[in-house]
């Protein structure tokens, strides 16, 4: 069995720090990301085995009442993707880059592990809600056909939730901006 991931998101500070002490105490769960993120939003990510990740998720969602705007629960996450949050991943450049851009930081992990369970590519990037107005964005590299294929299996995936605000996938992108990128 793989390793779960589990996300709260708040839309306060104040109300994200205890829902993060509450998740922390009610289960052995390794905290992966607790932060602000725009606009005045506060994102916990925690990870472990599922049972542990759900009762964490449950008890910050109680702590958090009514200021938790989402959560996540994935029992089996990519492997590639908590370095990706972590920006800790710098793949060489494939031939096509592929950007999927969602309305909550949740649906963006949600996405990324979609796209990379559908398609060899690899994740460059997840980037949670800092500085962007609360939206949030995964960036993937690799051939043309599978970056299509990541990026359309994400849209389909999360497109009835309404959280996908737009994907692109961008053949031969320039290597200037391919390092910005990094």
């Amino acid at each position: 069995m793989g390793l779960a991931i589990g996300t709260v998101e708040l839309n306060s500070v104040a109300s994200g720090i205890a829902a993060g002490d509450a998740m922390l105490k009610a289960a052995e769960v390794r905290l992966i990301m607790a932060q602000p993120v725009c606009p005045g939003k506060y994102v916990l990510i925690a990870a472990g085995d599922t049972s542990s990740v759900e009762t964490a998720v449950r008890a910050g969602e109680k702590a958090g009442r009514d200021k938790v705007v989402d959560t996540t629960l994935i029992s089996s996450i990519a492997q590639e993707v908590i370095p990706a949050i972590m920006r800790t991943t710098a793949p060489e450049q494939k031939e096509a880059v592929g950007v999927i851009e969602t309305f909550s930081l949740a649906s963006a992990i949600l996405a990324a592990d979609y796209a990379v369970k559908s398609a060899a590519v690899e994740l460059i990037e997840i980037r949670l809600g800092r500085g962007l107005g609360g939206k949030s964005f995964v960036i993937l590299t690799g051939s043309v056909s599978d970056v299509t294929t990541a990026a359309e299996t994400a849209r389909r995936q999360l497109g009835g939730d309404g959280m996908i605000l737009n994907v692109e996938v961008i053949p031969s992108l320039h290597e200037e901006m391919y390092q910005a990128l990094l």
